[in-house]
Formats: structure tokens, C-alpha cells, sequence
């Protein structure tokens, strides 16, 4: 299971960041090294994390907004390693979206229990609700609860009704969908034979997927009768 694991380091002291992915690394983990927030949320963007473990003083962008942005879209759990001890710091890195919270100096066989035992809380939550709110078809991954999709291990940014569109078909997978069906589920208005409107959000839709994975097809047209997912 571990070997299948993946933890962000955020740490802007080269020492301690480098002394926790090795014992990270010897525990089986995979490891990602960032140094600033702001290379933080680059790494963020184009992997998926179960863990990350950050400081607070930070370059680039701070831990209280690093903390923010991770917050927007992923539920993965977030163990703060700092140096404030103060009460309150700790009580608004809860509110802001941190699970965890070890002091400076740390020690190592407390710091791999509480790293253990988060992602252990996070693998059970997320195969509880797994069916319901992850879509997957060939490389592609639907989080129903973020609304994150990502195609080829590429975030897409799709818009409201692109997403929508791709929910539906991979919630239907083998279902042909007219372009009457899809309006009508997508925009929740009757369809009054508006054919561009569905042909332009498609083709967009499309494009997105193409550019992630140029090797791979998607959705299909069925002449005559609409859309459906590629088998």
C-alpha cells in the first residue's frame, strides 16, 4: 500500500526538508520535495497527494494560505510542522483546513505515527466513498465532491457545463445521449433544437481531453442519434 502513496514536503530549511523525505522514503513512501509555497501549489496542481507535510514560514506564499488554497478543491489531510506554539495559531490553522499540528523540534518516531495514522483515517474515508464520488473511464478521473478532473494524470479546467457534460456521460457510460438528452440535463431548460449550443460545449470538451491525452479518444458521435463514451 505505501508504495502507492504520495506525500508533499513543504520546507524551506534544505536540512529539515531533506531529513524528512529520506526517513519518508524509508518508510515506502514517494515522495515530492517543495521548498516556497509557490512551488508548493505547482506541484499540487499536477499531482495527486495523499498527505502534505509543511511549514508555516514559508517564501513565495505563506502556510496560512498554502493551507487556503489546498482547501478549495482537495481533502487530503494537512500536518503543519512549525516552530509557533502559540494557542491560537494552532485553533485558526484547525479552522482554515489543517489536521494535524507537530512543534519544532520534532521527534521523528512521533512525527511517522501521526503521518501513518492521518493517511490511515484518509485511505479508509476515501474507499467509503469512492463509488459514489470518483467517475473513472480509461484516464480519466471525475472527483464528484471536489470537481476536480484530470485526464492522462492532467488537470483539466473545464468550465460549469463542460464538466457537466463529462459527469453525465460517465455516469451513463454506455448510454448514446441525443443532444435534446443533454441540454435538457445540463441546462435544466427545454430543448428547442438549439444544436450549437451543445456542438460548441462539446467540441470544447473534446479539445480538452484531446490536449491531455492526444493518443487517446473519449467521446464518440453517433450519427443520427448523438454522443456517447468510446468503448
Amino acid at each position: 500500500m505505501k508504495e502507492q502513496i504520495k506525500i508533499l514536503i513543504v520546507e524551506d530549511d534544505n536540512n529539515i526538508n531533506k531529513l524528512v523525505a529520506i526517513l519518508m522514503k524509508k518508510s515506502g513512501y514517494e515522495v515530492v520535495q517543495a521548498f516556497s509555497g509557490t512551488e508548493a501549489m505547482i506541484y499540487l496542481k499536477s499531482n495527486n497527494f495523499h498527505l502534505v507535510l509543511m511549514d508555516l514560514m514559508l517564501p513565495g506564499m505563506s502556510g496560512e494560505e498554502l493551507i487556503k488554497n489546498i482547501r478549495k478543491t482537495k481533502t487530503m489531510p494537512v500536518i503543519v510542522i512549525s516552530a509557533k506554539l502559540d494557542k491560537q495559531v494552532k485553533l485558526e490553522l484547525f479552522k482554515l483546513g489543517a489536521d494535524d499540528y507537530i512543534t519544532k523540534p520534532f521527534d521523528i518516531e512521533e512525527l511517522s505515527a501521526r503521518i501513518e495514522a492521518n493517511i490511515r483515517r484518509y485511505i479508509e474515508f476515501s474507499s467509503h466513498n469512492s463509488v459514489e464520488q470518483i467517475l473513472t473511464y480509461k484516464d480519466v478521473t471525475l472527483n464528484k465532491e471536489t470537481k476536480e478532473v484530470r485526464v492522462n494524470d492532467i488537470a483539466l479546467n473545464l468550465t460549469a457545463r463542460e464538466y457537466n457534460i463529462l459527469e453525465l456521460l460517465l455516469t451513463h457510460p454506455k448510454k448514446v445521449f441525443s443532444k435534446a438528452n443533454i441540454f435538457e440535463s445540463v441546462w435544466e431548460e427545454e430543448y428547442l433544437c438549439d444544436e450549437n449550443t451543445v456542438n460548441v460545449h462539446m467540441s470544447n470538451l473534446r479539445n480538452k481531453l484531446q490536449k491531455a491525452n492526444p493518443k487517446e479518444e473519449y467521446i464518440e458521435t453517433i450519427w443520427g442519434m448523438g454522443y456517447k463514451l468510446k468503448g
